[in-house]
């Protein structure tokens, strides 16, 4: 593995280590306030930092497993074990978020009297802090190293800081003795939870299933392949995910009286030009000679 991969695999796993110890500290002063105060929002939002914690460790696992180089059993590496991973995390927060709006429902239609505590307060402030920092740092990483994981990972952080500061809300409304909206809140969070759940696990799945490049990203490249003026056409232009890159297979056509060593030189040139690309790991070129009018 060479110094830009090793860079890329430790910067997904500080964000996976962060994001542990981050989010177990928000479990714990989150679990403890919403059960000695009977908040069923600040409860929601503690399983939901349970959920994080799963989510950072299968981070940390993933990318693990990811970085593995190549071998006989795996030609092209272990990249798609982020996606298995991701998937693991989409579905953990789907099985949650069911649990959670159903036991939200239970405890509005009984009504039980929530607690107010300054106490509450402080920890949905220092958990929006922390959620920032994390929030912040994953960015930076994925800007750098795109990985669907710190994407994952992320785009938890950013829901963390909403769903927190709609249960900071819900806390200082409870000083009021407005209850109802506390359960209403955790209904919310659990809610969209099962949403990013549900939206992970089509990310996840569409990669496993081999889904090809968008149409952007295709376009860009087919118009890099024909800037080439040996290649009369594009013949046949497949593409499969490997890890956060793509291994594209081409078939383009070329003059017939080209010899066979001429064409195989050009088709490497365009194998190596296309390889270039930040989203290309590997590119097959095959040559298809084609007589010229």
């Amino acid at each position: 593995m060479d110094r830009q991969e090793n860079l890329r695999y430790s910067s997904i796993r500080h964000v996976g280590i962060f994001g542990i110890l981050g989010n177990l500290i928000l479990l714990i002063i989150k679990a403890l306030a919403g059960v000695v105060f009977k908040s069923q929002a600040l409860i929601a939002d503690a399983v939901n930092s349970a959920g994080d914690i799963f989510a950072s460790c299968m981070t940390y696992i993933g990318n693990k497993i990811s970085s593995k180089p190549v071998d006989s059993t795996h030609n092209f590496g272990h990249g798609k074990a982020e996606y298995i991973f991701s998937m693991l995390i989409s579905l953990s927060m789907i099985v949650v978020a069911i649990k959670l709006i159903y036991d939200s429902i239970i405890s509005l239609t009984f009504d039980d009297i929530v607690f107010f505590s300054w106490y509450s307060v402080a920890t949905c402030l220092i958990a929006i802090m922390i959620k920032i920092f994390l929030y912040k740092y994953s960015g930076f990483v994925l800007k750098k190293y795109n990985s669907i994981l710190v994407r994952a990972n992320q785009k938890d952080h950013f829901n963390d800081i909403i769903i927190t500061s709609c249960t900071l809300l819900a806390t200082v409304l409870n000083r009021f003795s407005i209850f109802w909206v506390d359960k209403c809140v955790a209904i919310l969070i659990s809610i969209y939870i099962l949403y990013v759940g549900i939206r992970l696990f089509i990310d996840s799945s569409n990669v496993l299933m081999d889904k090809a490049v968008d149409s952007a990203v295709k376009e860009n490249l087919e118009k890099i392949i024909l800037e080439e003026e040996w290649v009369k056409k594009i013949d046949e232009f497949y593409s499969s995910p490997v890890g956060d890159k793509y291994y594209l297979i081409l078939t383009v056509s070329v003059d017939g009286n080209l010899s066979t060593f001429e064409s195989h030189n050009l088709a490497d040139s365009l194998e190596k030009k296309l390889e270039k690309e930040e989203n290309i790991y590997k590119t097959t070129v095959h040559i298809n000679p084609v007589e010229i009018e």
